[in-house]
């Protein structure tokens, strides 16, 4: 394949549930300073791993929160999560670099979906994270509001846009997805 376009999706991507061997693919995968940008809002010092061990314990010990480890051909890719902010319930998601532009964040994001029955769903995406966007709107969800706050991983205010999936959504884009399909 010649040029940096995106690749075709291959491969297989299946969600499992979350267990801590995967933390530290998880820590390797947010170390990355391009990866940070684009996410915007994450933790104040990525390579504190006694404050990635504490977050992650308190997420796997939630029984609110759904964890799901995204695996690229076997391969942890990433992960999503669907937990309550703000009144409520929004979903979020990490794949490592390694990954990105395979097709991989909007299958896992969208098998996610599949799994998950409640509706309203809410997303953040900074304003400039674009291909997190593109994920999120192929998967049905549509921009409802904006907000915004300080990045630690860019050191400066960010704006972020509030996207919603409500159920008639859903039901166009898996409709869409299935067309897509065929």
């Amino acid at each position: 394949m010649t040029g940096g376009g995106p690749r075709p999706p291959t491969g297989q991507v299946r969600l499992r549930d979350v267990d801590e061997g995967d933390l530290t693919t998880f820590f390797d995968q947010q170390l990355d300073p391009e990866a940070n940008r684009m996410a915007a809002f994450t933790s104040r010092n990525p390579a504190d791993r006694d404050a990635f061990a504490a977050h992650w314990s308190r997420i796997l010990g939630d029984e609110t929160i759904v964890k799901k480890t995204v695996l690229f051909d076997g391969l942890v890719a990433g992960n999503v999560l669907g937990f309550e902010q703000f009144g409520g319930r929004e979903v979020s998601y990490w794949i490592g670099k390694e990954f990105w532009n395979r097709g991989i964040a909007t299958r896992a994001l969208s098998e996610f979906l599949n799994q998950t029955e409640t509706r309203p769903l809410y997303a953040r995406a900074a304003k400039d994270n674009l291909p997190s966007i593109r994920v999120l709107e192929k998967c049905g969800f549509t921009i409802s509001g904006e907000d915004g706050g300080f990045s630690n991983a860019r050191g400066e205010e960010v704006e972020e846009f509030i996207l919603i999936q409500r159920p008639e959504q859903e039901a166009r884009s898996t409709t869409a997805r299935s067309d897509q399909n065929q």
